[in-house]
């Protein structure tokens, strides 16, 4: 497919550029001006849409992707505000949302990481597909940008947990810092041209700790703490396709706007390093808010339903979605709950049973109508308006948090949940029954009813009823008699530890990764400082000295223990010994500890 589909946009390549020639002959320079969309794998879950903009004049043509892993929404937006533009001069490929099924997810993959898929081997799946488009546009372009939201903030040395070379954010990242293309012996200095542009940038970044700063990864180094990167989109478009390819990204710790701003700045001077002359888009990040949507049933005339309705529907009658209004054009989906796949646009949908549709833009419920079915044959349908959740009431871990309706709640197995209460447009709510679906509150008399109830998301939920049956995602559905008033969907991640911050004797602080060993001497002062989770404050994170009889506490529910234990030799002999992290009685990650005399450690 790849092969055909190279071809085929060699083909229409050799094509435009001959009209182009014709036309520069017969008309004024005008007639170089203009914009495609064209839109692959039509009718699926991950459709990829492509955006070619041409300057009034012929120029160099850049590459623009965005949303390659779709918890990067930073990336995605900025690149969506280009495929509008004009240009004067060069040319654009301005792909928004590579990967448009994880941002529907709001996931960083789906089955595989995208932009690991650039390899020479690569698994058969979706991702795989969409990477051969992307391949084929990568040889299209002069150079390719990556855009990406990136953890904390890059520094060439450590800072602290947050800033330091393992980080991302902040960064025009480049696999080396020179490169000669062995077929025409051209010399790319990524280098001097990331040092430009952090330069324009920057004058523009008042505050000093946001600033940009080059970031080589020197990919193809033997000792690259990077290299993963091999995989990569940059690595394929540079060692490849011989041309200059850069991550561009920003700290996932920035606010939304801040982050499109920044992206925005890089582009913008990375266009007028290749002499493409923009009219830079503004930022549009107005909430997304769905007014109607345009459907058929059984194939008759197709009709609008305004947000918050309902559709009566006969059982088995056949809906089509061809149209949503909204105060956005791209990366709209519509969901028919428990029907089809996550995204049934243009899709003929027998209804079976009650159900909703749900709106998104990107992964943001952004509207909802109601389908009620009756029973016995078909018949004509009928619009009115529809009762609704307007927000749930929960406690996580002890604090008050208020979520939308449709929205979507992000926990760590191990915290605690707990429904508090809904709030509705219902004059007399008292009908209505809240359920956790793979939770009973009481089980000597299970009425479905789970408001009040503190639900320990990792002992108390019962698999078989999350969606799909894998334990990662739950649903909490509102219904009054059959009919479902709204829903809040709880999203599991398996608890993990990224790293310990450690001093010995007040000396070097260290970072230590799962499986990493610490050598000390058995007088030593250990100080854990900090623990790095994926949970929340660390709540019920705890961090001990552990080995044949001993039980040390070093660490507990995010608070470092101001004072380290010295260690008495005489009890650390040819024993093995570990810094445990765990949550209750999940462990998290261990650190080797051993105990040689004489460790120097300073301090």
């Amino acid at each position: 497919m790849g092969y055909i589909l190279y071809r085929t946009l060699i083909t229409r390549r050799l094509w435009i550029a001959a009209c182009l020639i014709v036309v520069f002959v017969l008309v004024p320079d005008t007639a170089w001006a203009k914009r495609t969309h064209e839109i692959f794998f039509r009718g699926t879950d991950c459709e990829l849409h492509v955006y070619r903009i041409y300057g009034k004049e012929p120029g160099k043509t850049l590459l623009l992707i965005g949303g390659i892993q779709g918890n990067e929404p930073g990336g995605f937006l900025s690149a969506d505000l280009y495929a509008d533009m004009a240009l004067a001069k060069g040319n654009l490929i301005v792909v928004p949302r590579a990967n448009f099924y994880s941002i529907l997810l709001n996931r960083r993959l789906v089955n595989d990481d995208m932009n690991r898929k650039f390899g020479r081997s690569s698994k058969a799946n979706y991702e795989a597909k969409i990477v051969s488009t992307l391949k084929c546009l990568i040889s299209e372009s002069d150079c390719l940008l990556n855009l990406h939201d990136g953890s904390g903030f890059f520094s060439e040395r450590w800072e602290s947990p947050m800033r330091n070379p393992k980080r991302y954010g902040q960064s025009i990242i480049a696999d080396c810092e020179t490169y000669t293309v062995p077929k025409t012996g051209e010399t790319i200095r990524l280098g001097d041209m990331a040092g430009r542009v952090v330069e324009k940038v920057n004058a523009h970044i008042k505050e000093p700790d946001y600033q940009f700063r080059f970031n080589n990864h020197r990919t193809e180094d033997s000792d690259t703490i990077h290299r993963e990167q091999r995989k990569s989109a940059t690595y394929y478009a540079l060692f490849q396709c011989g041309i200059p390819a850069f991550g561009i990204e920003t700290s996932k710790s920035l606010p939304l706007e801040t982050k499109v701003y920044h992206h925005n700045l890089a582009i913008n001077a990375f266009m007028d390093l290749l002499g493409i002359i923009p009219e830079t888009p503004g930022i549009y990040l107005d909430p997304p808010v769905m007014q109607y949507i345009v459907m058929a049933v059984n194939n008759k005339i197709p009709f609008a339903v305004p947000n918050g309705h309902t559709l009566r529907l006969g059982r088995g009658d056949i809906v089509s979605i061809s149209h949503i209004g909204a105060n956005y054009e791209r990366g709209l989906s519509a969901d028919i709950l428990e029907h089809g796949t996550f995204n049934d646009m243009d899709k003929p949908i027998r209804i079976v049973r009650p159900t909703q549709v749900i709106v998104r833009k990107d992964h943001h419920p952004c509207g909802m109508i109601n389908i009620v079915v009756d029973g016995g044959e078909s018949r004509a349908h009928t619009v009115s308006a529809l009762p609704e959740v307007l927000f749930f009431e929960t406690r996580i871990n002890g604090n008050k948090q208020l979520f939308m309706n449709h929205a979507c709640v992000k926990l760590v197995k191990g915290d605690r949940l707990e429904i508090v209460d809904v709030t509705t447009n219902l004059a007399d709510p008292s009908e209505i029954v809240v359920n956790f679906k793979g939770y009973v509150g009481n089980r000597k008399n299970n009425t479905g009813e789970d408001r009040g109830y503190v639900i320990h998301t990792s002992r108390d939920l019962w698999k078989r009823y999350s969606v799909a049956g894998e334990g990662k995602k739950y649903q909490v559905i509102v219904t009054r008699d059959s009919t479902v008033l709204g829903r809040l969907f709880v999203e599991l991640a398996e608890p993990e530890l990224d790293y310990v911050i450690v001093q010995v004797n007040h000396g070097v602080k260290r970072c230590l990764f799962p499986g990493d060993s610490l050598s000390i001497d058995p007088k030593d002062t250990i100080n854990i400082l900090d623990i790095k989770t994926n949970i929340p404050r660390n709540t019920g994170v705890q961090a001990f000295l552990k080995g044949a009889g001993t039980k040390v506490r070093l660490f507990s529910d995010g608070t470092a223990f101001p004072v380290g234990m010295g260690l008495d030799q005489t009890r650390f002999k040819d024993e093995e010994y570990n810094i445990v992290v765990e949550r209750e009685y999940t462990t998290l990650g261990l650190i080797l500890v051993n105990f040689n005399k004489g460790s120097h450690h300073g301090g």
